[in-house]
């Protein structure tokens, strides 16, 4: 977790498109939003976010490898706090461990 966030920005995600799209809808808790495609806005507030994703190539480490989903985040209308509460939440429910 990060203790601000731009109002733009990118993120390559360590998951499947499948993946991402079964935990987006908890990541983004009670905002309202819709899916088009590889890209979804949801309204926060007084702004909104977009989000648009593609898929890259795996990343190749040794023997294992691993899915990157490229995940642009832009958001609108929101201020520091706002962009901060917003994604603190999006981030606990996208963050993933193993052990």
């Amino acid at each position: 977790m990060q203790s601000s966030y731009a109002e733009e920005f990118q993120r390559d995600m360590g998951c499947t498109e499948a993946e991402w799209l079964g935990w987006l809808p908890s990541a983004m808790g009670d905002c309202p939003w819709q899916q088009s495609g590889s890209t979804a806005m949801a309204t926060i507030g007084p702004g909104r976010l977009c989000l648009h994703w593609h898929v890259m190539p795996p990343r190749v480490i040794a023997l294992m490898r691993m899915p990157v989903l490229r995940v642009n985040f832009a958001m609108e209308g929101l201020d520091a706090d706002q962009r901060y509460t917003f994604m603190k939440r999006f981030d606990l429910y996208m963050q993933r461990g193993g052990g």
